[in-house]
């Protein structure tokens, strides 16, 4: 009998990142002692004061079906937040809030692209931009960048990749996977090119917002003459470490805001009530609620370009933000380990786990074949043993 599964799901790839934490997890069940450094998942309990309003929630009988579009005092509150954090107006009509910011983009696909559309990927990108794109019948264009710009995209660079099929570009400040943050004069840049080509939107993914080492961020939306143009998505996964409780949510122009409710009301409806709830908690603190976290990645990155630095052929950039570096590893690209020849990033990122036992994301998932992602959400501990064991087999 032949295979009855759907070419789309036939042609969509794994996620690389879930896929190598899966790897991780067969081989932690065989025994071995891995080191998970492949998920972009903080390694920090959620602060108290969102566990207790999640447990209120309970208490208080939060468990009918939710607006699709979200609890009006939730969206009320991302609303202050837009304002209080990114000095962007978005009235509750332009906001919508989903399971997880990357549901929030999948929305944002399905209802903006038609089949042909082309969508603009600096790469690096996250991993799951280009299947996303993909399954939305768009055609990703990808932008490489390299480690000497810092892994970010030049006005020259979206200039040359604009065509008359050009719908939108996706990029994300603090980005996953090379922790670059576009500076106010570089968004800047970007949008004097956008400018002249008014039919192009922009997807802002700005989940890694406060995870920034270089002082306050810079939402594109709030350049001149983007503010309509763009989709600003962000959630509470990443900077309150409340990755399981999967809430995201998008501002955006009110018609781009009622087509995703739209969508969304066919296919999963609201978000987890006692979630949201809890969320509202989350950002309706004052950041300094959550500096602690900030501040212990900033003394890990520094950690880890220490120590990384130490190993030759690991050629580095100082990431700005998130909690990831991405090395370039090339070098090692056509030399034998151990009996073991490395063709590709793909390949060094499977030796390090078979013979380090140690995780980490190979860069071709990204975008970029030439590097490799490495979290640091990890304590010192295990990342000092992670980068020792690294040393050790190369």
């Amino acid at each position: 009998m032949s295979n009855p599964l759907s070419d789309r799901i036939k042609n969509m790839s794994t996620s690389a990142t879930l896929a190598m934490a899966a790897k991780a997890r067969e081989l932690r069940n065989e025994g071995k002692d891995i080191i998970g450094l492949s998920l972009g998942e903080p390694d920090f309990n959620i602060p108290d004061f969102i566990k207790e309003a999640a447990k209120e929630a309970v208490d208080q009988n939060y468990s009918s079906y939710t607006p699709v579009d979200g609890y009006a005092d939730l969206k009320q509150a991302i609303s202050n937040k837009f304002k209080r954090d990114n000095n962007l107006a978005y009235g509750l009509h332009q906001i919508v809030v989903s399971t997880g910011a990357k549901q929030s983009l999948a929305n944002v696909a399905m209802i903006m692209l038609n089949k042909g559309d082309e969508v603009i990927l600096p790469a690096p990108f996250w991993v799951s931009y280009s299947d996303i794109v993909k399954l939305a019948e768009g055609v990703p264009v990808e932008v490489p960048t390299s480690i000497s710009t810092d892994f970010k995209m030049t006005p020259a660079q979206l200039e040359a990749a604009i065509t008359p099929k050009t719908k939108m570009l996706w990029f994300s400040s603090p980005c996953n996977p090379s922790g670059s943050v576009y500076s106010k004069a570089e968004l800047e840049g970007l949008a004097e090119v956008l400018k002249k080509h008014p039919h192009i939107y922009i997807v802002s993914d700005e989940i890694y917002e406060h995870i920034n080492f270089v002082g306050g961020h810079v939402s594109i939306a709030g350049i001149d003459g983007m503010y309509d143009r763009t989709i600003t998505v962000n959630g509470v996964s990443k900077a309150f470490a409340m990755t399981g409780w999967r809430i995201g949510y998008i501002g955006a122009a009110d018609w781009i805001a009622k087509a995703c409710t739209k969508f969304q009301g066919q296919n999963t409806s609201g978000a987890n009530a006692i979630a949201q709830r809890a969320t509202i908690a989350a950002l309706e603190a004052p950041v300094s609620k959550i500096q602690f976290m900030i501040d212990e990645f900033h003394r890990r990155r520094d950690l880890i370009l220490e120590l990384l630095g130490e190993i030759d052929g690991f050629n580095l950039n100082v990431p700005e933000g998130a909690f990831y570096v991405f090395p370039d590893i090339s070098s090692f690209f056509g030399k034998t380990i151990h009996g073991t020849t490395i063709n590709n990033a793909s390949e060094f990122a499977l030796y390090l786990l078979e013979n380090a036992n140690v995780a980490t994301v190979t860069g071709e998932a990204f975008g970029n074949p030439n590097c490799i992602r490495i979290s640091y959400a990890a304590s010192e501990k295990e990342l000092r043993e992670a980068v020792t064991r690294i040393k050790n087999v190369l």
